[in-house]
């Protein structure tokens, strides 16, 4: 078969095969729509606003600081020739108890020879006020009236005297230095302490200034808390000794579950903090080592920790408290308002760790949005399991969303 032959059949093929395509489509049947399109609303969950007067929890983290801390000195030199068994780290102390002693042989021999110098001076005035009493005797018998005033008091010897009773004041205050010097061998704990460092022990040779451990006091603790500025109007601080700060729950992170302690706001520390700029307030903690716990449930804080605390804020009147979560971008709330969407506009004044506190564009009873939507459009159609199951509900829906 020529080329020219087998050319003309494959475009015969080729023509038949559009033919054949062109009226498979033309004859192919089109759908019509009959009847009305209907919309299904979004199926959602809401939570009643609720409106009152609550009182919000503002969570910080802090510090635990000791109220008291000393390190503890020698103010005179000597050898130690007593330590108490309780001065040991960890170790208990009431205020006054007997820490340390240092050898006080030099300082009771100084004491004695200060008081036989006192002693001396106080002769010497007796002696010398005699013989003024001779001056005065003399000046009278002489009959002299024209002496000066400082004649008067050369032949009186008032200068001889006021040198003996400036040697006699100096030599009560050489025996009052003596005697202090003498009481401050005997080293005494400044208030109840917990000892937190011990550096010397018998036989030790100590210096003044010289550091003989750290003492801090026992009966409370602080913590510094970081808070947010615009928190600090919420805060009630105490006025007087008498009254307390709000409450503050106190837990440590190494703390079992439902393990916490109580404390109380103190005072605000008027300065921020320089790296994260924000307050800082005290929180005062009374018997911070649960000395004083018959429980045995409380667990004792410690110097330098770190600490959560939930603050129990002043409380707030008249405003809806709404789960933080459920508040949207921009300030807003979802509200089912009668099967549609509404998107509102509030004004929160406070949110704590769980809640908003909305003082305006929320009412008691609505019902707020907490699903997540694909649409989020003023007027879009919604439903509840609630609506759904209510007699009657149904047909009504279908009716209204027919478009």
């Amino acid at each position: 078969m020529s080329t020219k032959k087998i050319l003309i059949i494959c475009l015969g093929i080729l023509l038949l095969a559009v033919v054949v395509t062109f009226l498979i489509f033309s004859t192919e049947p089109t759908a019509s729509s009959e009847g009305a399109t209907k919309q299904t609303p979004m199926l959602i969950d809401v939570v009643e606003a609720e409106e009152g007067d609550f009182q919000p929890v503002i969570q910080a983290t802090g510090m635990v600081r000791p109220v008291e801390d000393v390190m503890l000195s020698s103010q005179v030199s000597g050898q130690i020739i007593y330590r108490s068994d309780e001065f040991v780290p960890g170790g208990f102390v009431q205020k006054g108890t007997v820490l340390l002693r240092i050898d006080p042989s030099d300082f009771r021999n100084t004491l004695e020879l200060r008081k036989s110098d006192l002693l001396q001076a106080q002769t010497n005035l007796k002696m010398e006020m005699g013989r003024q009493e001779v001056a005065e005797q003399d000046l009278e018998l002489a009959g002299v009236d024209s002496l000066s005033e400082n004649q008067r008091a050369l032949v009186l010897r008032t200068p001889q005297l006021n040198a003996i009773k400036a040697q006699v004041k100096a030599a009560n205050a050489a025996v009052a230095q003596a005697e202090l010097e003498l009481s401050r061998a005997t080293i005494k704990a400044p208030f109840d302490a917990h000892i937190l460092s011990q550096n010397v022990t018998v036989g030790s040779q100590v210096s003044p200034g010289e550091v003989l451990g750290r003492l801090v006091g026992s009966e409370k603790y602080w913590i510094i808390l970081s808070v947010p500025v615009d928190k600090l109007q919420w805060l009630s601080f105490p006025k007087s000794e008498e009254k307390k700060g709000s409450t503050v729950e106190i837990r440590d992170t190494g703390w079992p579950e439902g393990i916490s302690r109580v404390g109380y706001l103190d005072q605000q520390i008027g300065a921020l903090d320089d790296q994260t700029r924000l307050a800082r307030v005290l929180v005062s903690v009374e018997d911070p080592l649960a000395r004083e716990d018959t429980t045995n449930t409380q667990r004792e804080l410690i110097i330098g920790g770190f600490v959560k605390a939930a603050v129990q804020g002043r409380e707030i009147e008249e405003v809806v408290r709404l789960n933080r979560d459920y508040l949207r971008t921009n300030q807003t709330v979802w509200v089912n308002q009668d099967g549609e969407l509404s998107i509102r506009e509030v004004e929160v004044i406070l949110t704590d760790s769980k809640y908003a506190y909305i003082s305006h564009g929320l009412s008691q009873g609505e019902e707020v949005v907490t699903t997540n939507l694909s649409v989020v459009s003023e007027g879009v159609k919604l439903r509840t399991e609630a609506s759904e199951s209510t007699p009657g509900n149904n047909a009504e829906q279908q009716k209204n969303l027919e478009q």
